[in-house]
């Protein structure tokens, strides 16, 4: 899992640096890549490769697709440890961008990281014809939105210090982290241009992997160790973050991811028999410590 984690780390960071050397260099390219890279885990672009596999999508495309997805991903982060936003000083194992640069150049720095995700998807370096070019910045771009990432970074931080049911949790873990996720799942799908029952099959198989992934973030932070995690844990329950662990308890949240993995596998047996590459990336989630 490690070397295959390693070879699509390697792939995507050569792909970044080679288009952010071919645009003209200004003054917020060091606060970019300072957050772009060397990078995180890829779990998403492993995914996205892992899906993409069922369908027969070409490696290489899936990769250039994973690039963008890492843009939005890295934009995310920069723009959640701000002063105004969660307040983390440490990201991936070094202080955060805006530490490094300043509040005013982590903000700009997040925002050209997300629009350089749409230049991305609609470059000629993604050997995909247009309209399919368009479905996905569509698609990239409702994940990464009010209805997505940012919408869920709101209900995270508007959910703190208060009594909040399972239900708005999940649908605010879905929106923080499941949507990225289940564009990730879905572009094999677009690609392949299959309707739009089969696509939202797989965005929600997306959301319950993104859902997963939170709650083994979250376990991270309520039982692990800030020097392996590479950011400081321990955080939700100082802030009072409402998530699946301070309502569900420890035991019982881990009972629930396992039972949202058992989900995600016989949904889609019912697609592919073609899961053991997915089960693999599953089980590192769920067992990861950083």
């Amino acid at each position: 899992m490690q070397n295959k984690l390693a070879r699509i780390a390697k792939d995507t960071n050569l792909f970044l640096k080679r288009f952010i050397k071919g645009q003209k260099r200004t003054e917020l390219v060091a606060a970019m890549e300072y957050g772009l890279f060397p990078g995180g885990k890829k779990i998403r672009s492993k995914i996205l490769i892992d899906i993409g596999a069922i369908f027969k999508i070409n490696y290489k495309t899936l990769i250039s697709i994973g690039t963008a997805v890492e843009c939005i991903h890295a934009y995310s982060l920069i723009h959640d440890d701000l002063p105004c936003m969660d307040d983390d000083k440490i990201r991936r194992g070094k202080i955060s961008t805006h530490i490094k640069f300043g509040e005013s150049t982590a903000v700009l720095a997040g925002n050209s990281l997300l629009t350089m995700a749409f230049e991305i998807l609609v470059s000629s370096d993604l050997k995909i014809n247009d309209k399919i070019k368009v479905d996905l910045v569509k698609k990239l771009s409702e994940s990464s939105g009010h209805l997505g990432i940012a919408g869920g970074q709101y209900l995270d931080l508007s959910f703190e210090k208060k009594k909040v049911s399972k239900s708005k949790i999940i649908d605010m873990e879905i929106k923080k982290t499941g949507k990225l996720f289940s564009f990730c799942c879905a572009v094999p799908v677009i690609i392949k241009r299959k309707n739009d029952k089969q696509i939202k099959f797989f965005e929600n198989i997306g959301s319950n992997i993104g859902l997963l992934f939170q709650i083994a973030d979250d376990l991270i932070d309520f039982k692990g160790s800030t020097a392996i995690a590479g950011k400081i844990t321990g955080k939700d329950k100082k802030k009072g973050k409402a998530t699946l662990i301070s309502l569900l308890g420890y035991q019982n949240a881990i009972k629930y991811a396992d039972k949202i993995k058992s989900k995600i596998i016989k949904d889609l047996n019912k697609y592919s028999s073609n899961t053991k590459s997915l089960n693999e990336t599953l089980d590192y989630i769920l067992k990861r410590n950083k």
